[in-house]
C-alpha cells in the first residue's frame, strides 16, 4: 500500500492475454478481495496483443471509475513502460483530502510499483 496525504491506494498488476483474463482478473480484485470491493476508485488499464487467425492485433483500454483521467494516466503508463500482456488496478481509498491534480502523480506511482512487483519492468 501506498499513502498520499490522508487517503491509501494499493496496485495490482496481473499478466493477461485474453479479455477474459481481463475479465478474472477484475472479478477476483472487485468480487473476492472485500478490501479492494470497498475502495472509492477501482482504476485500472491493460493491453494485449491478440492473435486470430495469424493477425496480431493490439488490444487496449481503461477505465477511470470516476476518478476522471486517471484510466488514461494508467494507459500512459503502460504505453511509456513498454509493457504488454499486463493489466494494472490501482485501488484508491479517499481519505478526505483533496489532492487535486497531484493524486494523478500517486496513481502513476502506485501503478508503476505494481508493474515492478510484479516483475513487468
Amino acid at each position: 500500500p501506498k499513502s498520499g496525504p490522508g487517503e491509501t491506494m494499493i496496485g495490482h498488476a496481473a499478466r493477461v492475454t485474453s479479455p477474459e483474463h481481463v475479465q478474472w482478473v477484475l472479478a477476483r480484485l472487485l468480487f473476492h478481495d472485500k478490501k479492494v470491493a470497498k475502495a472509492n476508485h477501482n482504476m485500472f488499464a491493460y493491453r494485449f496483443t491478440e492473435v486470430t487467425d495469424g493477425t496480431k492485433r493490439r488490444v487496449a483500454d481503461n477505465d477511470d471509475d470516476g476518478e476522471k483521467g486517471a484510466g488514461a494516466k494508467l494507459a500512459a503508463l503502460l504505453e511509456m513502460c513498454k509493457v504488454d500482456d499486463v493489466i494494472v488496478v490501482v485501488s484508491r481509498w479517499f481519505g478526505g483530502i483533496h489532492l487535486g491534480p497531484v493524486r494523478f502523480k500517486y496513481i502513476a506511482a502506485v501503478g508503476r510499483d505494481a508493474l515492478v512487483e510484479g516483475g513487468f519492468l
